[in-house]
């Protein structure tokens, strides 16, 4: 169920320890559904705020578990994506979704600038600052960190049907996300070559935190039929962090690499 705090008790992000020589960061952009209290329900029924626009189902289980078969430490939100999107750049209109999946969001339809600022402050911030400062300390005590994002896809979109089980979304830098695709490949699984969605936004976690700062990386998308319980994400977070293992070892995932991102320059 959405949590339920006070705006001085709701803290924005869930902070996992891992070992400062795992050379790996993870990210969870859309872990939970939680919302502060005085938010109540953003207008919506309970069941909406358990579905797919809330949150990436599955998401949080197979972030935690690959965190802890890896070693690596982990940052994932603990506000709902309808609250802010902190996958989206400051300016990004969809920032706050007024209408999402064909459903209005009534906490939203009449939002201001001076409410989205609020929320960019309280909640979007918070999360960027840590990623920057996460990255930066680990960057200084080992390895450069490659960074992996975690979502789930729905397996269909408006009665379209997703055939994919994994999918690889990444920009320019094709040092972690070639080899990670052609690895899955090998196992006799459909991926996903930046499908469902380019993963080329511009202003989004990587692109700000990762392409533009020189890192590997990429966002990994599981379709949530298939990690929509605890022992579903873990069976796919062993395979995931089975194949990753030996992809990681190499040392180019751990050197800077500047190229053009395929998103354009950065906004903020």
């Amino acid at each position: 169920m959405a949590e339920a705090r006070s705006t001085n008790e709701f803290e924005p992000v869930e902070r996992i320890a891992g070992g400062t020589d795992s050379g790996l960061l993870l990210l969870c952009d859309h872990a939970a559904n939680g919302l502060p209290a005085h938010y109540g329900g953003l207008g919506l029924a309970p069941a909406d705020l358990e579905a797919h626009i809330a949150y990436d189902i599955g998401a949080a289980d197979l972030t935690r578990r690959l965190a802890a078969q890896l070693g690596a430490p982990a940052l994932l939100t603990r506000f709902s994506r309808l609250l802010i999107d902190p996958n989206r750049g400051a300016r990004d209109p969809t920032l706050v979704m007024r209408l999402s999946d064909r459903r209005l969001i009534p906490g939203n339809a009449r939002i201001d600038a001076e409410e989205i600022g609020r929320r960019r402050a309280l909640y979007w911030q918070p999360y960027r600052h840590a990623i920057a400062e996460t990255i930066a300390a680990l960057s200084a005590q080992g390895p450069i960190p490659a960074v992996i994002s975690v979502h789930t896809f729905t397996p269909a979109w408006h009665g379209t049907a997703r055939p994919w089980q994994i999918s690889i979304l990444w920009d320019s830098d094709p040092r972690l996300p070639q080899p990670l695709i052609a690895a899955l490949r090998a196992r006799g699984l459909t991926i996903g070559d930046n499908e469902p969605y380019d993963g080329a936004l511009p202003g989004d976690t990587l692109h700000e935190h990762v392409t533009a700062k020189g890192l590997a990386g990429l966002l990994i998308e599981v379709r949530q039929d298939l990690v929509a319980t605890p022992a579903k994400a873990h069976g796919w977070a062993d395979l995931l962090a089975e194949v990753l293992k030996p992809i990681l070892a190499r040392p180019e995932m751990h050197q800077l690499a500047f190229g053009p991102s395929r998103a354009g320059p950065l906004r903020t």
